[in-house]
């Protein structure tokens, strides 16, 4: 990236998408390249770190998101933003958002083709992590059990390893737009609430146990463990092939497990 200078400082931003925009925003002006783009709340400080404080601007990151667009392609920005869901410990790279600032800045040099040139590390880790996110939002979108705590409420924990919450929770309220809904990423200690008419997510006290189910409830998984029990062929049990389909670090949110 001949149009960069590397500099040895780390950003801090507030962990949003449209913080991580306003970055690229920053670096594509200075034509500076951080040594690490860390979220404040998951920095250690440390004295001898050269640390910069992005605050978060929409209007610049709007224009960086038009912009990335216009300018390279839709693919680019659903790529980055996928990307940007991962976890930070997902073993594909070690900073992300690094990775993802690279990408944009050298997609705005030199358009769509970006997405084509795998031999580039920081072009590979971005579609490595927008595949991981994927791979997991399509998991969840199948196993998620919802469990009835209330009349016409209805409750869901998660264990994800990215942050796929707000899409999953999408997906539920297309299927079920006439119920009320509460999808718990207990990894991340927040929930997404859909009350028939808009949904947000909020943060969850760490401590919150989770809500009874009622009485109809029970009768229902009651018969869902029996029929998972009955059609199962003893002989014929493979639980490494079943764990391809279903790994068993979802297990302890499936009914039929518990």
């Amino acid at each position: 990236m001949p149009y960069w200078k590397s500099i040895n400082q780390i950003f801090l931003y507030d962990g949003s998408f449209e913080g991580l925009l306003t970055i690229v925003f920053y670096c594509y002006v200075s034509k500076k390249i951080p040594l690490k783009i860390i979220p404040e709340k998951e920095y250690i400080y440390n004295i001898l770190d050269d640390i910069m404080m992005i605050s978060t601007d929409y209007e610049k990151s709007s224009r960086i998101f038009s912009g990335i667009s216009k300018n390279i392609s839709d693919e680019t920005l659903y790529n980055a933003y996928y990307a940007f869901l991962s976890s930070n410990y997902n073993g594909i790279c070690l900073n992300k958002e690094l990775e993802i600032l690279k990408y944009l800045l050298h997609g705005f040099c030199i358009g769509p083709k970006i997405n084509t040139m795998l031999s580039i590390d920081y072009v590979l880790h971005v579609m490595k992590l927008r595949k991981n996110v994927l791979k997991e939002e399509h998991r969840l979108k199948g196993l998620v059990r919802l469990q009835e705590i209330s009349e016409n409420i209805f409750y869901a924990s998660i264990h994800p390893e990215n942050n796929v919450i707000e899409n999953v929770g999408k997906f539920l309220l297309r299927r079920f737009p006439t119920q009320n809904l509460i999808l718990h990423d207990k990894n991340r200690k927040i929930a997404f609430i859909y009350n028939t008419k808009e949904y947000t997510i909020i943060d969850v006290p760490e401590n919150m146990s989770c809500p009874s189910i009622t009485e109809n409830e029970k009768s229902f998984q009651s018969l869902w463990k029996i029929f998972f029990r009955t059609i199962s062929i003893k002989e014929r049990t493979n639980p490494r092939c079943q764990m391809q389909f279903m790994p068993k670090k979802y297990w302890q949110d499936l009914v039929e497990f518990n």
